[in-house]
């Protein structure tokens, strides 16, 4: 009997008992777990994300509007960025004190081309404060989820409160399905057997996050 076999005789067994005209919609599940761990103020909400992210390894800044070009201009000058690449859609005023070279996000560009661009910056569709998970689904201020998995270093700005919740089901509610989503807990990395950890195999090496307080 292959491994094959023995997968389906499991799933036939586990199957005996359900009348053959059942559909999966006709069973409700009962959907009565915590949604969200504890009760928290905005405040420590966010203050929670910064934590979570920086144990990934994240490096997490926080800023207000008025200082956020300035502060966008030292992380990509402080990482040595020479080009930096912007969705079609970025608030023009996040970019306005870098003179990096602006790489636009466009459906030609080859993995070869991104792979030699030296930063991107993004916004985010919301972040998971429990889990220190940021959510891109696509948007125009956040371009197609390839700019943010090739190039090396990624500046993601998240508005707090207002793109921050506190658990995985609340984000879950904010989210379309359809769109294209990626969730990123910290820079790429990975262990082998013996639990060296290696950064940049599957996205970029250095994650920084700005929140910014609105």
């Amino acid at each position: 009997m292959s491994s094959r076999d023995v997968v389906l005789a499991r799933v036939r067994r586990a199957l005996a008992d359900v009348p053959r005209d059942e559909w999966p919609d006709d069973a409700p599940v009962p959907r009565d777990y915590l949604r969200v761990h504890g009760a928290r103020t905005p405040e420590e909400t966010a203050a929670l994300l910064a934590e979570n992210l920086a144990e990934y390894r994240a490096l997490v800044h926080h800023s207000d509007r008025d200082g956020l070009a300035m502060l966008i201009m030292r992380l990509l000058n402080e990482h040595g960025a020479r080009t930096v690449l912007v969705p079609p859609w970025l608030e023009p005023f996040w970019m306005a004190a870098a003179d990096q070279t602006r790489i636009h996000d466009r459906a030609a560009s080859t993995a070869r081309e991104l792979d030699g661009v030296d930063s991107v910056v993004t916004g985010c569709a919301v972040a998971i404060a429990e889990t220190g998970t940021l959510v891109l689904d696509g948007s125009p201020d956040q371009g197609r989820r390839r700019i943010s998995l090739v190039p090396d270093h990624h500046i993601c700005v998240v508005r707090v409160p207002d793109q921050v919740v506190d658990s995985v089901p609340q984000a879950l509610e904010r989210l379309d399905p359809a769109r294209p989503l990626t969730w990123i807990s910290g820079p790429s990395a990975t262990s082998d057997i013996e639990l060296d950890r290696v950064e940049g195999v599957h996205g970029p090496r250095k994650l920084e996050v700005v929140l910014l307080s609105e």
